[in-house]
């Protein structure tokens, strides 16, 4: 208690975690195993859409992941012939939908025990509707993905000292082989692709500025348009 008698900002906070703790103890079984049950309706109802893949236990299989969050529910949207960035934005604006997290290829949401009939309802009908309009969403150029290997780039200097060296702006396309001064993070996921002191190759550059392009958000570099980047002087 402080001078005021009034509980103290920390202790607030072990209040609720302890009383979450508690709901938990008491009724968490029940609360989780009506959250998955709410997401297998809203899964299998997703199967059945045009258009549509819903992620499955196929990314445990290929050896992708170690196990799939079933109260995770992630669709590739490509073969809509659209982008999940474009998907997540007619999903807000037309259903006032939000999904939580949207890429070049999916959209994401996450079910919990808090969501009702109301909301699984809204969900899915939102999806017919995406599928039902999605030739009515102007089309953008697909972003290039490159592969894994790509992203593995050369690393020429220590990242303290490319960040803190003398650097310069420069067009994109001249960009090519010069040591990066910043970092440049797509999110989501929010992992860099770029890192001070390594070298910037053409296919990071083709998927940055496609994927700016297309709406991917880079919130960490210098020009989130991807049209300049930052690299270490000559």
């Amino acid at each position: 208690m402080d001078l005021l008698g009034t509980t103290s900002s920390s202790s607030r906070v072990y209040a609720t975690l302890d009383g979450w703790r508690r709901h938990m103890v008491q009724h968490g079984h029940g609360l989780l195993d009506a959250a998955l049950h709410r997401a297998g309706r809203i899964r299998k109802a997703v199967t059945g859409l045009p258009g549509l893949r819903l992620m499955g236990e196929e990314v445990v299989d290929q050896g992708l992941t170690a196990e799939l969050d079933l109260l995770k529910i992630t669709i590739d949207v490509r073969d809509l012939g659209i982008s999940g960035m474009q998907a997540a934005e007619w999903l807000r604006a037309h259903c006032h939908v939000d999904v939580g997290s949207s890429d070049t290829c999916r959209i994401s949401g996450q079910i919990t025990h808090a969501d009702d009939d109301r909301t699984e309802n809204l969900l899915i009908d939102s999806l017919h509707r995406l599928v039902e309009h999605a030739g009515t969403i102007e089309k953008r150029p697909p972003v290039h993905l490159p592969e894994p290997r790509a992203l593995q780039l050369e690393q020429a200097m220590l990242p303290r000292d490319a960040y803190f060296a003398t650097a310069e702006h420069v067009p994109a396309e001249r960009a090519v082989g010069r040591v990066a001064a910043e970092t440049i993070s797509p999110y989501p996921p929010g992992v860099p692709v770029v890192a001070p002191g390594e070298v910037i190759t053409p296919a990071v550059i083709d998927y940055l500025r496609g994927g700016a392009e297309a709406g991917m958000l880079l919130p960490d570099a210098a020009d989130p348009t991807a049209k300049t980047f930052r690299v270490t002087a000559r």
